[in-house]
């Protein structure tokens, strides 16, 4: 199991070493492409082909306020940027965090395996249930990646990112960022990204070995990136972040 901050980046569209033995990231400028190594099936909410799917490549795009004005349809100029570059087939998230400031965690639990890639921000954070009314300082997001290991079954997909949605939000309370509602448990952009080969595992539980390895690997990315957030500089200066 392992927890580091991504490190510096290689030239533009070199390939990054793998962070496991069928994950592959490639930085490009604004863009961070993970090829999955073979077609996955992927449960997410992200900008560009949200729902269930099947990809081999899930990606993220950096923006800042010039990328995104007001009256600009973002997800037909997305899905355009995507095709211009052969990439239409990606899963696609937004984020206003820099790439840079990715963090990974791979956990291995019995036969199970999780690997968490994750951007984390927290400008625009919220307590669940309880919208801030007080303006927000600045915009900021946690997108993630889950690549894991047996294949699961569509269902267990689901009860995969309810495990993922568990660990993200521990790892936010545990930095005790308090806001004027209550204690922070997320953003208001959020979104996660499972992907699993096909399989015919069924359960994706906090009983199980795979939910287990899901749960260390989102709270290990997630908990570097929220350290990591909390310590830069300039962390709430006004951004974009997913939509």
């Amino acid at each position: 199991m392992c927890c580091v901050p991504w490190p510096g980046w290689m030239p533009a569209a070199a390939p990054f070493p793998a962070m496991s033995e069928q994950l592959r990231l490639t930085r490009d400028g604004p863009w961070l492409i993970a090829d999955l190594g073979a077609p996955h099936r992927v449960l997410s909410w992200a900008t560009h082909r949200p729902g269930l799917c099947t990809a081999r490549r899930v990606a993220w795009r950096e923006v800042r306020d010039a990328d995104l004005t007001p009256d600009l349809d973002v997800p037909t100029w997305l899905a355009a940027a995507l095709q211009a570059r052969g990439a239409a087939d990606a899963v696609t998230m937004l984020t206003s965090r820099s790439l840079d400031a990715a963090t990974r965690h791979t956990a291995h639990v019995g036969t199970a395996q999780a690997t968490c890639l994750a951007t984390v921000g927290l400008s625009n954070a919220e307590r669940v249930g309880a919208r801030r009314s007080d303006p927000m300082t600045g915009w900021g997001t946690i997108n993630l990646l889950v690549r894991l290991t047996p294949g699961l079954t569509d269902p267990a997909l689901i009860e995969a990112a309810s495990i993922a949605t568990q660990a993200r939000t521990t790892a936010v309370i545990e930095a005790g960022l308090d806001l004027s509602t209550g204690r922070a448990t997320g953003t208001g952009t959020d979104c996660i990204a499972i992907a699993s080969p096909p399989g015919q595992n069924a359960y994706c539980g906090l009983h199980t070995e795979i939910g287990e390895a899901v749960g260390r690997a989102v709270h290990g990315a997630v908990s570097q990136g929220v350290a990591d957030w909390l310590a830069g500089p300039g962390r709430a200066a006004p951004r974009l972040s997913a939509i």
